[in-house]
């Protein structure tokens, strides 16, 4: 999947007068590439527009429009845009606040956790964090980067049919999606070469 450039975004101008139609469509988009594992965990499966969406947002409330700027931004989020040989997500661990501390103290590690297989082949387990630390001694975040690498032969099953599952098998937290519902796991097949 091709990376954002800034010839690929909207000038600020433009996209305030685009954003309502531009917001329905991608969050529309999202719905379809999001998946609840668990309760309290949802992965949103990121893209190309699920990113071009964030960075015009978030030039959008910083007001920026230098090319330095619009750059930074590019380079911030264009790791989150999947290449072809697997996928990006990021993972949201939800609570409510009175719980929310003691919650991520237990979690500690989730991220390294939580894994995708496909049908026949052994699990993938993330990636996590590779552009920072978000865990501390005390916790983790409520919000970690995953990748999960596909070999040659697992993409080769899932363009065949194969199942799709998901899940996280923390200590704490033990989880699965499977298989994954037929509108994630076709977003996801899109996203593969």
């Amino acid at each position: 999947m091709q990376k954002l450039a800034a010839a690929d975004l909207m000038p600020l101008e433009q996209y305030a007068r685009e954003r309502p139609a531009f917001r329905a469509r991608v969050l529309k988009h999202k719905s379809e590439r999001q998946l609840a594992v668990g309760p309290n965990a949802t992965w949103c499966f990121e893209d190309r527009l699920t990113v071009q969406y964030q960075v015009q947002e978030m030039l959008r409330a910083e007001r920026i429009f230098e090319a330095e700027g619009i750059a930074a931004e590019l380079a911030a989020y264009n790791p989150l845009i999947p290449d072809g040989q697997n996928w990006k997500v990021t993972l949201l661990l939800e609570y409510d606040a009175p719980e929310r501390p003691a919650a991520l103290a237990r979690l500690k590690g989730v991220e390294d956790r939580c894994w995708v297989q496909v049908a026949g082949h052994a699990r993938v387990y993330a990636v996590a964090d590779e552009d920072l630390e978000r865990e501390n001694a005390e916790k983790t975040s409520a919000v970690h980067f995953l990748r999960f690498e596909l070999g040659t032969a697992m993409v080769a099953s899932l363009k065949g049919g194969a199942a799709l599952a998901a899940g996280i098998d923390h200590e704490h937290y033990r989880h699965a999606v499977d298989p994954l519902p037929a509108a994630p796991r076709r977003a996801l097949l899109a996203d593969l070469a």
